[in-house]
């Protein structure tokens, strides 16, 4: 786990299903720099999914936001998902208004992403 001014990162481990990134905090320009080294941290590729945790983020900027579509991005031409959980209503809304429910999905619970990938 990696803690940075008021940010957590913790990739969980698997046997098996995709991987769990759980992060909580301020995801801000200060912070962005931990999420993004988690994430050049992860493999992509057939069968090598990541479900991305945020029910513990309390603020994301477009630092953040920009991290998280370019992790999607890297996801997608390894020919991987990556999904989203637990997003705050109100970050959610952010995230909606700047269309990028149009490109990210977004799931209520990490478990129900889970499921999603396994139909």
């Amino acid at each position: 786990m990696q803690h940075d001014n008021g940010l957590t990162v913790s990739l969980q481990p698997h046997t098996s299903g995709p991987r769990l990134l759980v992060v909580a905090g301020e995801l801000d320009h200060h912070t962005t720099p931990r999420l993004r080294a988690a994430l050049e941290g992860v493999e992509f590729g057939p069968d090598a999914d990541l479900v991305i945790d945020l029910s513990g983020l309390t603020f994301c900027d477009s630092t953040g936001i920009a991290t998280l579509v370019a992790a999607h991005q890297r996801a997608q031409d390894a020919g991987a998902a990556l999904l989203l959980a637990g997003l705050d209503p109100d970050i959610a809304r952010v995230f909606q208004i700047m269309g990028l429910d149009q490109l990210l999905s977004f799931y209520d619970s990490p478990e129900e992403a889970v499921r999603a990938l396994s139909k």
